[in-house]
């Protein structure tokens, strides 16, 4: 749980570099992902590692489509993406 807080407040930091009037729609977007989850089985380390993977990738495609920098996403990619 600790984990999904961490990836979901670094997601909502990330928010925050994106274009002004596009950063209610993605913070809105991001809180309904991770509500959707939280009735994720934590015992299954291997899906949420799988849920925390597909935030980052997505979190970058959309740092992209914006051209923001991707080297904004590497704290979210060392959070996901390692154990």
């Amino acid at each position: 749980m600790e984990k999904a807080l961490r990836v979901y407040g670094e997601v909502l930091r990330l928010v925050r570099r994106l274009p002004k009037d596009t950063r209610p729609y993605y913070s809105k977007y991001a809180r309904e992902n991770f509500v959707n989850y939280r009735d994720a089985d934590t015992s299954d380390a291997q899906a949420l590692d799988e849920l925390f993977h597909r935030a980052y990738v997505h979190a970058a495609w959309v740092l992209k489509k914006y051209s923001v920098d991707q080297a904004a996403a590497n704290k979210l990619k060392d959070i996901c993406c390692k154990s």
